[in-house]
């Protein structure tokens, strides 16, 4: 079984409540986020337990508990490596970014305790490894970072998608990084209206993106550790 739990925070110290199950059978490929106009949290997952598809779920917290709506399958077929979501907060919408063959993109809309999904965009042909969606809410734009798995090299690439009503259409795909790029972070920094990345290529790097229209340029990037970061996050 597959199962979420809630925390609460008091002074230094978390407290959870009781593990929930929203699907009976093993996922992988998780993904979560917030939205914020409906007041819900949603998760995309592969689901093993139905042929490996695409599938997204709504959760309601009350107090420290949490409820599910009926699972959604949003792909019908094997998805995976990479899938990810992202909340547009300017046109309250869910963006999903998955792997279907190809890398593809949709908006999904929250009523109630369930998550519709609009046709979907393909941002990249082939595999788009390690997905991350970032919202800049300056520009009203959405980012997706990812690998790209169809080059011998999985460059780290960019690109910038517009979301209108249930669509999202996307720009050129722009490249921060030639060598082999892996296990990203990627954050809006609201002050500086910047898009930061924490990235693996070969050592530990940083850098900043700046949103113009349809499209995304970076500084120089910043080198942090020598060590081989895995599993970055940040804040």
């Amino acid at each position: 079984e597959s199962c979420t739990i809630v925390g609460t925070v008091s002074g230094t110290s978390i407290s959870f409540g009781t593990p929930v199950v929203f699907e009976n059978g093993n996922t992988i490929e998780l993904a979560a986020t917030f939205d914020s106009n409906s007041n819900k949290v949603v998760f995309s997952y592969t689901d093993e337990s139905n042929s490996y598809y695409g599938t997204a779920v709504v959760g309601t917290v009350s107090g420290t508990s949490i409820s599910f709506g009926t699972p959604v399958v949003y792909y019908s077929a094997t998805t995976g490596p990479g899938n990810a979501l992202g909340f547009d907060s300017t046109n309250n919408k869910v963006i999903l970014a998955y792997n279907g063959g190809d890398g593809r993109a949709a908006v999904g809309t929250v009523s109630g305790t369930s998550i519709s999904f609009g046709s979907y965009t393909t941002f990249h042909t082939g595999s788009a490894n390690i997905i991350r969606i970032v919202h800049d809410s300056s520009n009203d734009k959405t980012v997706l970072i990812y690998s790209d798995y169809v080059s011998t090299n999985y460059e780290g690439t960019a690109i910038v998608g517009t979301v209108s009503g249930t669509s999202i259409s996307f720009g050129s795909p722009v490249q921060f990084s030639t060598a082999a790029t892996f296990n990203f972070s990627a954050h809006f920094h609201s002050d500086a209206n910047k898009i930061i990345l924490g990235y693996r290529a070969g050592t530990g790097y940083a850098i900043a993106g700046t949103v113009s229209g349809t499209s995304i340029s970076f500084g120089t990037p910043v080198f942090y550790t020598n060590a081989n970061p895995s599993f970055q996050s940040g804040a």
